[in-house]
């Protein structure tokens, strides 16, 4: 059994794709998940199984449609991933309500991962590290730019966490 934090995209977000947390957390025990635990509501889920991450992933999806009626991307990261995403990061000194990770479905194309390199909007700032996408975003995540300029040059599903919620799903997952 390996723990995982599964990250659920554009879920309960303006009234939107309105998914309730016990039944998250039912619907991830009936696949075979276990120590099921949520954080906030905005579909984040600390959870052990038995599956590899990408099944977990693609079962989770289906999983949630059926049982919930909601359409989702969903992205899974184990305990030592998220540790990497923390020591990784690329702005320490950034105030932590203002810097975001985006968590990738896979690895960009490298021509994808270069055309980041021609966006400028400061004072935001981006900077990819293999799944994970890191933002500095000064003004705030509500009137950035670079995210939407960033989304679609990549052109790879993703789902968005602050900095703090990164920092607690990792203590979570800790066991």
């Amino acid at each position: 059994m390996a723990s995982y934090v599964a990250l659920l995209r554009g879920v309960n977000v303006g009234g939107h794709n309105r998914v309730p947390m016990p039944a998250l957390r039912a619907t991830c025990e009936s696949i075979g998940c276990t120590e099921v635990a949520t954080y906030i509501q905005s579909g984040n889920v600390i959870l052990t199984s038995s599956l590899a991450a990408e099944k977990l992933r693609t079962e989770l999806e289906s999983a949630i449609a059926e049982q919930i009626g909601v359409t989702t991307a969903v992205m899974v990261r184990t305990h030592a991933e998220l540790a990497d995403v923390v020591s990784g990061n690329p702005f320490p000194d950034a105030d932590p309500g203002h810097l975001h990770v985006a968590f990738l479905a896979e690895v960009p194309a490298a021509a994808q991962a270069e055309a980041l390199a021609g966006l400028e909007q400061p004072p935001e700032e981006l900077a990819l590290r293999g799944t994970e996408l890191y933002f500095r975003l000064p003004n705030g995540i509500g009137r950035a730019k670079l995210p939407a300029l960033a989304g679609r040059k990549l052109k790879v599903g993703a789902t968005v966490r602050n900095w703090r919620t990164v920092l607690k799903l990792t203590e979570m997952s800790a066991g």
